[in-house]
């Protein structure tokens, strides 16, 4: 069954306020690690896992250095996501 986008953000807004412990975080396509005040190197990393393990996925290494933005990351998990 594939995922549908506003599932995918919604679920995305709940590994995002998990991960920088912040309820007031909503993320959309365009949002990058510029809107969000500690999503710095090390919290991308468990960003990354966080959003594996949520979706079933493994992003490639190029992948994650690649991605500009959560619109991104949600057209891998579209793609790929699982469950």
């Amino acid at each position: 069954m594939a995922l549908n986008e506003r599932d995918i953000y919604n679920r995305l807004n709940e590994v995002f306020r998990d991960v920088f412990d912040d309820d007031s975080i909503t993320v959309n396509a365009s949002t990058t690690a510029d809107d969000i005040e500690d999503w710095d190197s090390m919290e991308h990393i468990n960003l990354i896992g966080a959003v594996e393990d949520e979706f079933g996925v493994r992003f490639k290494m190029g992948e994650v250095s690649g991605m500009k933005n959560v619109g991104e990351m949600a057209q891998i998990i579209a793609a790929r996501g699982k469950k």
